[in-house]
């Protein structure tokens, strides 16, 4: 296919690389120069230096696209989301929007093309996960998904990068996180509830409370869903004082120079403290518990993922988890596998057995090994 891919950040790079590498004709739109520069000489890559906040671009860059990956900053994902829609475009999305997916439904619908959102780690396999449990068991009663990405290397203050945009990073950090419990939903502030996880051939994390169940809340009826992001211990302390200081809020502060939103200000200067190294080692550990009831008993099903930075391609961990399996949603596209128009969250295609086994397969022969375990 002629595929477009919005964005050339670590996730977009890696994504571009395997789209082409599987035989598509891919063309990468940035505003960044250098992100460009990277592929510019890969085989069957072409790049664009395109303003994808400006709608006339945009429309400009998606023209001849008969698929569209959308990787851009969270907080243009949905606009981005609904004006490649609007152009009669199939997306499949990784963005990290705050805004509800499904209010594009009617204009997915009205185009005949289907819309795959929220195609990463979490949400993303996660979701999948839930969607394919409550179709195969009988019942479904507890959800729980950890899930982190760090750096391998443990460096002081933070002793955390950010893989993707410190900005997407820090609404995780002041988004409240929304589950459900016991068939209630309930509301706690982002990084509350922090616990001790012992994750196998990483040590002992800390997990706390953030906002990752999104659209399970709407399309899955499982009483009890919670997720919480994993750190190493004394993150989320941290992080609670930056924000208790003011340094994540969103209005304008008076200062001798001049007004500052102090979340950009924040966002700017962790932007260097939190950038990776190049061939700086991470990874990704996730671990996903459904528990209920199947044939009678009850089960309880645990998934495991633990994925580090690939030397060879020196493509990062979070980029692969997050970027392959955002390309494997795009080859049951592609191929026609998923054709239904509409929004549809990772959990819709994770209802499809055919779906779920076509994804983990496609991540098991990239060396991402995610599965049911013990």
């Amino acid at each position: 296919m002629n595929i477009v891919v919005l964005g050339g950040g670590r996730v977009g790079h890696a994504m571009v690389l395997d789209l082409a590498g599987c035989g598509h004709a891919v063309t990468l739109a940035d505003i960044d120069s250098d992100a460009l520069a990277k592929l510019a000489d890969f085989p069957g890559v072409a790049t664009v230096r395109a303003d994808l906040g400006d709608p006339a671009e945009l429309a400009r860059v998606v023209a001849p696209a008969e698929l569209v990956v959308g990787a851009v900053p969270g907080f243009m994902g949905f606009e981005t989301v609904r004006r490649v829609l609007l152009e009669g475009k199939p997306v499949v999305d990784i963005s990290f929007f705050p805004e509800d997916a499904m209010e594009l439904d009617t204009i997915a619908r009205e185009a005949g093309v289907p819309c795959l959102v929220d195609c990463g780690v979490a949400p993303g396999l996660s979701n999948l996960v839930l969607g394919r449990m409550e179709a195969a068991l009988d019942e479904t009663h507890r959800f729980e998904c950890l899930v982190g990405g760090l750096p391998v290397l443990r460096t002081l203050p933070y002793e955390y990068k950010a893989p993707f945009s410190p900005i997407d990073v820090l609404e995780e950090y002041t988004r409240p996180a929304r589950f459900r419990i016991d068939g209630h939903e309930v509301v706690f502030p982002a990084l509350s509830d922090v616990e001790l996880v012992d994750i196998p051939g990483v040590g002992t994390l800390e997990a706390f409370n953030t906002d990752g169940v999104r659209s399970l809340l709407r399309t899955c009826s499982t009483p009890t869903m919670v997720e919480k992001t994993m750190r190493y211990p004394g993150h989320a302390d941290l992080m609670r004082t930056f924000r208790e200081t003011g340094l994540f809020s969103t209005e304008a502060v008076d200062t001798p120079s001049g007004p500052v939103v102090p979340l950009d200000l924040t966002a700017k200067l962790l932007f260097r403290a939190w950038k990776y190294d190049e061939g700086e080692e991470d990874l990704t550990a996730m671990r996903i518990t459904v528990e209920g009831v199947d044939g009678g008993k009850s089960v309880r099903h645990v998934f495991h993922l633990l994925d580090r930075y690939d030397p060879v391609t020196r493509i990062s961990s979070m980029a692969r988890t997050t970027g392959y399996t955002c390309t494997a949603m795009v080859a049951l596209v592609a191929s026609g596998t998923w054709k239904e128009p509409g929004v549809a969250p990772p959990e819709f295609v994770g209802r499809r057995e055919d779906c779920f086994d076509a994804i983990l397969a496609y991540l098991s022969e990239r060396g991402v090994h995610f599965g049911p375990q013990g």
